[in-house]
C-alpha cells in the first residue's frame, strides 16, 4: 500500500516540475475517499489564489456524498467560476499523480465546460 502512495507522489513531483518550467498558474486536485479539493495556485508568487472543496457549506447543501463524480463535477464548476472572477482563463492541470479517470476526470471536464482552458 505504501508503494502506491510513493508512486503517486513521484508522478506528482514530475508533473509539478514540468508545470513550473512552463511558468503558468496551475489547477491542483486532491482527493480523499470522502471529499475532493481543487485549488488554483500561482507558483511564481507562492500563493493560493482560490480554492473549492466539498467541505464548503454551499456545496454540502447540494450533495449528499462528497466522494463521487457528481460532487467532483460541482467542484469543477465552482473552481472555474471562481477563476473567471479573478480573470484567469488559462491554467495547467495538476492531477497530483492520480489517474485521469473517475472523479479527477469529472472535475476537469466540468472546469473545461465552464470556461477554463488547460
Amino acid at each position: 500500500m505504501q508503494s502506491l502512495k510513493l508512486s503517486r507522489l513521484r508522478r506528482a513531483k514530475q508533473t509539478r516540475v514540468k508545470i513550473a518550467n512552463q511558468g503558468t498558474i496551475r489547477l491542483s486536485v486532491y482527493r480523499t475517499n470522502q471529499h475532493i479539493y481543487a485549488q488554483i495556485i500561482d507558483d511564481r508568487n507562492n500563493k493560493t489564489l482560490t480554492g473549492a472543496s466539498t467541505l464548503e457549506t454551499e456545496v454540502k447543501n447540494e450533495i449528499s456524498i462528497g466522494g463521487n463524480t457528481v460532487a467532483a463535477a460541482i467542484i469543477g464548476k465552482r473552481i472555474a467560476d471562481k477563476a473567471k472572477k479573478l480573470g484567469i482563463d488559462q491554467v495547467a492541470f495538476d492531477r497530483s499523480g492520480y489517474k485521469f479517470h473517475g472523479r479527477v476526470k469529472a472535475l476537469a471536464e466540468a472546469a473545461r465546460e465552464n470556461g477554463l482552458k488547460f
